[in-house]
């Protein structure tokens, strides 16, 4: 079994208590209000406008013997800037005021989230932080592509107010099977239990996110 079979195997729990979480089923069940959408989206720039800050901070730290990695790195960084702005954008396209959502406070379990990517980059080893990338990208290439179906079914929201979920989506695609070959050239077992044990971490965080979302906290941002 391939390491990145072995990190699917090792969090499969984790990863169907975050598809649990009620925000995803709302989502993709054409359940889910348009204030709600915001108030994902708020959160989502929390911590999207940290992929690049973080990626950046991971390939920093990553040791000589390991340079494959660092210019992995480099590629996603290229990949992710500027997304947290797609964000904002759609925050607008839905009516609301982006520049509240910049300038707002995230929840704590969002920045908790955030914390703790960099608390494993700074404190203990920045290939732990590949555990937060399999988290993000492997839930968004699962659920993007429905939930903004749902969403839209919902909300009769215009398609540009979902450039964000649009490109986590089916688009991701390249992105996951960068990933999968990445993780089966990390032979290092320690390296690896780190990995699964940081991927089983932001699970549960990312499903604190979700959880800590409410359709009021949309309420400030009005335009």
């Amino acid at each position: 079994m391939s390491f990145y079979q072995t990190l699917i195997a090792a969090t499969q729990n984790e990863r169907e208590y975050l598809l649990s979480s009620p925000l995803v089923h709302e989502a993709v069940n054409g359940n889910m209000s348009r204030e709600h959408y915001v108030a994902f989206l708020n959160q989502a720039y929390h911590h999207v406008k940290h992929t690049t800050p973080l990626l950046m901070a991971a390939g920093s730290r990553i040791p000589g013997n390991k340079e494959w990695l660092r210019n992995a790195l480099a590629e996603y960084i290229e990949e992710e800037l500027g997304h947290q702005e797609w964000v904002l954008n759609d925050i607008t396209a839905c009516g609301f005021d982006a520049e509240k959502a910049r300038q707002s406070t995230p929840n704590r379990a969002t920045e908790l989230m955030v914390a703790y990517a960099y608390h494993i980059i700074e404190r203990v080893n920045p290939i732990g932080f590949f555990g937060m990338v399999h988290v993000l990208e492997g839930t968004s290439i699962t659920v993007a592509d429905n939930a903004a179906k749902g969403i839209i079914q919902a909300t009769g929201l215009p398609e540009k107010a979902f450039s964000y979920l649009r490109s986590h989506g089916a688009l991701d695609i390249e992105h996951v099977a960068f990933f999968k070959n990445l993780m089966n050239k990390i032979e290092d077992k320690e390296d690896q239990k780190l990995i699964i044990h940081c991927a089983k971490n932001f699970y549960h965080l990312y499903a604190d996110v979700y959880r800590s979302i409410a359709p009021e906290q949309a309420s400030p941002l009005a335009a």
